[in-house]
């Protein structure tokens, strides 16, 4: 069943895969030097097209991979491990699920948390209720909790449940392509096909770990900006390139220190950090007001999930479709585009835990610390705006936050954690990407070449810098940033349907595995020995075992030893 480990020894580069994505990156970067408008119409176009087109494909995967998720984990699949028989999970419980977290979407969480609840209390979604009403209240909170709990995750543990049996339990090689070859066969996942598949993956993650070190600049800023040690509108791109210049060099040395060291150290102190800012918020903001909503927005979600499941543009108008594509499709995509570096990212820390504990601490574990934080941080966002200290704004969401925390004591000192939290969130997810970058680049190797890992994180700190440069040039740096968001966006869709033929993969593959052989072996062995038994014996037999080459008339007291393949 576990075959050679392909993935061990010394790294080995795949030029192909390295230099075409490497080529793609400088083409995007300067195209954007020299035609930035260019780049904003080719992307948005594609956008608008995808969404209108293909926004029903997302609604109905995401759902989907929720459901087989749920599925691998209660089936007689449960409880195979990602890895040999008896093996141990190489993390602790605390620690996988801390760098879990801050991978998947801590940074996401830091800059939602706040405007996200209150963005659809002011503005709910078309059709559903008034605004700022009690009843937008319980929407708000149910949309949130629909778009960062059950669906994101099941899209990362699709993925990340797929690689992490290909390559623990099978010994293949750590990359996305590997996961195909009970489909496609060991020739065309090495080949051209499978390189192609691998390119995808390591674009969508260098130009998404870009866009997300360009969001966190920008939230920085903004906190330096409400900390008074920036005057407002007078950061210009000298600024915004020394904060992404600092970040760089704390995710490269973090990433080429190894996964045991810095990501797991920095995912560990964020939550320490992470959990004391929520717990200030709980106890110095509106603490009865957060509990009472908890049971609320579990409730409401709970209640609104299929009409949340079966929203579409066809039946709800133009004004729906528009919502849709800058929420719930728009979500759904991202977190496809996330999902290579996010997917390979969970799969390398859960070594040893079975489908089962897998589904379980990657599914329910990030959902449940969700719910808590969005009750805590959206509840005080909404209370603030219904006490009419307007801290919506005027939609400016990378400001929100630090504007509900200045609505409270201590507001300098918990702003200053929030820049911390989100330079941290940054460091410990970039760190993984450079690494996850580097075994795509290096034919899967699970503890690439720093080199490369060095490479991958300038080339994301670069792609970055540029861009707000070339934004700020123009006096808006978010301009530049979104043709990239776009270009990490539309990346998506391919990657959807790669998802959906891992499905098929990994499914094939767990039917063929020693413990599925096994267990039908031993069920039919049992049968045909209770069957044997009862009619020679009158029902008056005890089961024995002999050796598979014993005359068939013995077969009262077959059983299997293991399954082989």
């Amino acid at each position: 069943m576990t075959g050679s480990p392909e993935f061990l020894g010394k790294p080995r580069t795949d030029w192909v895969v390295f230099g075409v994505t490497a080529a793609i990156m400088f083409v995007v970067v300067l195209w954007g030097a020299v035609g930035t408008d260019s780049l904003s119409t080719a992307s948005k176009t594609a956008l608008d097209w995808l969404l209108t087109n293909t926004g029903w494909g997302f609604v109905l995967a995401a759902t989907g991979f929720v459901i087989f998720a749920l599925y691998l984990a209660f089936s007689k699949f449960g409880r195979i491990p990602l890895g040999k028989d008896g093996e141990q999970p190489e993390f602790r419980t605390i620690s996988w699920i801390a760098m879990m977290f801050s991978a998947g979407m801590g940074i996401g969480l830091m800059f939602f948390g706040v405007s996200e609840p209150l963005g659809h209390f002011v503005d709910p979604p078309p059709g559903t209720s008034p605004a700022e009403s009690e009843e937008a209240i319980k929407t708000a909170m149910a949309t949130s909790l629909f778009h960062w709990t059950l669906h994101p995750w099941a899209i990362y543990a699709v993925a990340g449940l797929a690689i992490a049996y290909s390559t623990f339990r099978r010994g293949r090689r750590q990359t996305i392509s590997a996961v195909f070859l009970p489909l496609i066969g060991k020739r065309n996942a090495e080949g051209p096909l499978g390189k192609a598949i691998d390119i995808l993956a390591l674009f969508a993650t260098l130009f998404g770990s870009a866009a997300s070190l360009g969001i966190g600049t920008l939230q920085i800023r903004s906190g330096l900006e409400s900390a008074g040690w920036l005057a407002k509108d007078s950061a210009g791109s000298t600024v915004l390139v020394a904060i992404i210049a600092i970040l760089t060099v704390c995710f490269i040395l973090s990433a080429v220190s190894g996964v045991e060291k810095g990501i797991q150290w920095l995912s560990n102190i964020n939550m320490v950090l992470a959990g004391v800012l929520a717990l200030f918020v709980f106890v110095v903001g509106p603490t009865v007001f957060i509990l009472d909503l908890l049971p609320t927005s579990v409730g409401s979600y709970l209640s609104e999930f299929g009409e949340m499941a079966s929203r579409a543009g066809a039946t709800g108008g133009d004004e729906m479709q528009d919502w849709l594509a800058g929420w719930t499709i728009f979500y759904w995509a991202w977190w496809i585009s996330w999902t290579p570096f996010v997917g390979m990212f969970i799969a390398r820390i859960s070594r040893g835990r079975t489908i089962r504990q897998f589904v379980a601490g990657v599914l329910l574990v990030p959902s449940g610390v969700s719910l808590i934080w969005f009750a805590i941080f959206g509840g005080a966002s909404i209370d603030a705006q219904k006490a009419g200290a307007n801290v919506y704004g005027e939609g400016n969401a990378e400001a929100q936050t630090f504007d509900v925390l200045g609505t409270m004591p201590w507001a300098t000192v918990t702003s200053v954690l929030v820049m911390v939290l989100v330079a941290i969130f940054f460091v410990s997810g970039a760190d993984a990407a450079s690494i996850v970058m580097g075994t795509l680049s290096q034919r899967g190797a699970i503890e690439p070449s720093k080199w490369v890992v060095i490479f991958w994180g300038a080339a994301t700190g670069a792609v970055a810098a540029i861009m707000l440069v070339i934004g700020s040039a123009g006096g808006d740096e978010e301009k530049a940033l979104d043709g990239i968001q776009k270009l990490t966006f539309i990346a998506a869709l391919p990657f959807a349907i790669v998802m959906v033929f891992m499905c098929v993969a990994l499914l094939k593959d767990l039917r063929s595995d020693d413990v599925t052989l096994r267990d039908a072996k031993g069920a039919e062995v049992l049968e045909q020995a209770v069957i044997a038994g009862t009619e020679e014996h009158d029902g008056e037999f005890q089961l024995v075992t002999t050796p598979a080459e014993a005359d068939e008339s013995e077969a009262t007291a077959t059983a299997p030893a293991g399954g082989k393949e």
